[in-house]
């Protein structure tokens, strides 16, 4: 094979120690503190160095990275399952010469990472997600707490931890036991319309330790409450910068946001003009006319993805990149196949989207989903779902294709008229002829 690269290195990344494999140089390690990542970029540098490939391993890469691309290295980030096909290189120090082998002769691909306002973005919003979690949770022990003491508000309001519930949370803990006042400070749909139930369910047993199990996780949901919010400000700032840096390069500062968004059902985030921002970024181009794609949605897939979806050069790369590709064991014959683990965030995303969309009974992408699912079950019905959506999404970004929803009944008609072709090309070859409206008793 002919080298495609010269003057290249490989680095296998630990927690404690970094190896170095320079061709035709001695296998150098460093530690894995910040004056030590100072001196390995330095030796790379002395050496000549051009381009370097490392595994991504956790989140040990990330400031090595940055330092070596500020010092004008093209740096690759690489998939540890690309390094490890062959056997017996088990030790860091061949790990890191296999790596400078393979990178030389141009059998790594690179792995996607996004630039530094997207990487910003991205961390809060991951946080912002991790807090969303949690504080789920705590709502959980809300539930229990509540259920230990025979208090079911649970079963007759939707969501304890929305106005009605919470209100009615914070008067209990503050010493309130009557049932007439504590309905007192429900929303007025409920009052008006489970009066009689909600009296009933706040009659209860209190006891010290059941009440104390409820402060504390109350307590506890509103300290998350206060740190998705403190999320959301930092989002807030993070895309006006981003709108700023793009006015400074010169792209279109003339979109203004679309009236009449989507409306965010659960998890809001407390972003002014958050679609207005969005469509700044993309330069105009509207993700939520996509199906089931919000506003939310949306900001979750640019923290993953990125405005720059020509990174990807087809969508085929794309939908694999996602984990959102079709099996390529497809045939009748029973294969003993492992699932792959590697589930990017925003291929789950999309996964979130089409479970959502194959519920709906107006779109044309759930009716297809439903269709799937009654076939091959639910997890293909999602995966395929996913797929096409992820599809439509990239060709939007990439080369500006507009979608319109046509409705269940478009898509009927066309499942309609592939049926009848298929009729008709089995009537023909078994010498019969279709005919139209004609029943026989």
């Amino acid at each position: 094979m002919k080298k495609l690269r010269v003057n290249t290195a490989g680095i296998d990344i630990g927690s404690k120690k970094i190896f170095l494999a320079v061709e035709g140089e001695p296998v150098r390690s460093f530690e894995t503190f910040t004056e030590d990542f100072r001196h390995a970029r330095d030796y790379l540098l002395s050496k000549g160095i051009e381009t370097v490939a490392m595994e991504a391993t956790g989140v040990y890469w990330v400031i090595l990275y940055e330092m070596l691309e500020e010092s004008g290295l093209d740096v690759w980030l690489v998939d540890g399952r690309q390094t490890k096909q062959v056997p017996g290189r088990k030790t860091d120090v061949k790990d890191c010469q296999w790596i400078q082998q393979l990178h030389s002769y141009g059998l790594l691909n690179r792995c996607f990472v996004p630039d530094e306002q997207v990487k910003e973005i991205r961390a809060y919003q991951r946080m912002r997600e991790d807090h969303i979690r949690t504080a789920a949770m705590h709502v959980n022990h809300m539930q229990k707490a509540l259920t230990e003491m025979n208090i079911r508000i649970k079963e007759v309001i939707s969501q304890i931890h929305g106005a009605s519930g919470i209100a009615i949370i914070k008067a209990i803990l503050e010493g309130e036991r009557n049932p007439e006042k504590l309905l007192s400070l429900c929303h007025k749909s409920i009052i008006e319309k489970k009066a009689h139930l909600v009296l009933k369910a706040l009659e209860g047993h209190y006891t010290e330790a059941g009440l104390f199990a409820l402060g504390q996780a109350y307590q506890a949901y509103l300290f998350y409450q206060q740190q998705i919010s403190a999320c959301d400000k930092k989002i807030q700032e993070a895309m006006e910068q981003a709108n700023n840096y793009h006015q400074d390069k010169g792209i279109r500062d003339d979109i203004e946001s679309a009236q009449g968004r989507k409306p965010v059902r659960h998890n809001k985030p407390q972003v002014d003009h958050l679609g207005g921002h969005l469509l700044k970024i993309f330069t105009g181009k509207d993700a939520t006319n996509l199906p089931g794609i919000t506003d939310y949605t949306w900001l979750q897939l640019y923290a993953e993805t990125g405005s720059n979806l020509l990174k990807w050069c087809t969508e085929k790369h794309f939908t694999s990149w996602l984990g959102l590709s079709p099996g390529q064991h497809e045939s009748g014959k029973k294969k003993n196949t492992r699932n792959k683990k590697y589930r990017p965030k925003a291929g789950q995303i999309f996964r979130q989207i089409a479970q959502s969309l194959i519920e709906s009974k107006k779109i044309a992408l759930g009716a297809f989903g439903r269709k799937l699912k009654a076939k091959r079950g639910a997890g293909i019905a999602v995966k395929a779902t996913a797929r096409k959506l992820a599809v439509l999404y990239w060709r939007l970004m990439v080369k500006g294709l507009d979608y319109t929803e046509k409705g269940i009944k478009d898509y009927e008609q066309k499942v309609n008229l592939q049926k009848e072709r298929w009729l008709s090309k089995a009537a023909k070859e078994m010498g019969y002829q279709l005919v139209a409206n004609q029943y026989v008793e």
